[in-house]
């Protein structure tokens, strides 16, 4: 199964002073999720770039903040038990809560 780990950016509550050790400790759970061999992607959202909507004519326009920012983890685990221990890894980690969702099996990706 495929999981999404994410958290908003609202959640990361951390000084600047604490956002070194942050880094690190969160940096160490992804070398732990590559190592174990679960690992897909991940990043964070650049909040920089205003987001925009394709429409389903090919058409670009700019679109309002719709909430997604913060940063995201996708990971490919045998079932539930393991997604619940990589979301409480990444928890830790990032010092902040994190939300766990489950993708859709879809057999062409």
């Amino acid at each position: 199964m495929k999981i999404l780990i994410s958290f908003p950016s609202a959640a990361m509550d951390v000084t600047a002073e604490e956002l070194p050790a942050v880094e690190a400790s969160s940096h160490a759970v992804v070398r732990e999720a590559k190592a174990a061999g679960v690992w897909v992607f991940g990043g964070g959202i650049d909040e920089s770039v205003p987001p925009v909507t394709v429409a389903g004519d090919g058409t670009v326009a700019d679109t309002a903040a719709t909430g997604l920012d913060g940063g995201f983890t996708v990971l490919e685990v045998p079932d539930r038990a393991a997604a619940l221990d990589w979301a409480a890894k990444f928890a830790v980690g990032c010092h902040c809560p994190q939300e766990l969702r489950v993708f859709g099996f879809d057999p062409e990706s």
